[in-house]
């Protein structure tokens, strides 16, 4: 089976190619520092435990209501951090993605799958 390859000069410009190559690269790191500049928040509990990463999955706060600390009780805690923790960097990993495929237009570039 041969591979068809387009020759130089077929029609294709590789000047230009590159050219879109470059800026599709300029657009994937320009909106993968807008993610990482965004924060994302989860809620577990009906608003009990509240969590805010950015999107470089840096935790940046965490909220308790107060009615929710029951020192016989701390499982449910820990369960209602950890929902809300995995919620909010479930949500930034997918605005991550989602801004990639944007950038690219939805191509599959070799070589970028889960580096993001």
């Amino acid at each position: 089976m041969k591979a068809n390859v387009p020759k130089t000069g077929a029609g294709v410009n590789q000047a230009g190619m590159m050219k879109q190559i470059q800026k599709m690269q300029e657009e994937m790191e320009r909106k993968q520092q807008e993610v990482q500049e965004s924060e994302f928040t989860a809620s577990a509990g009906g608003g009990a435990v509240e969590v805010a990463v950015s999107g470089s999955h840096e935790i940046k706060s965490i909220k308790i209501k107060p009615e929710v600390v029951d020192p016989e009780d701390v499982e449910m805690l820990e369960d209602l951090l950890m929902a809300s923790l995995n919620e909010a960097e479930r949500k930034a990993t997918e605005a991550m993605e989602k801004a990639m495929d944007s950038a690219t237009n939805g191509m599959n570039v070799p070589g970028l799958g889960g580096l993001f």
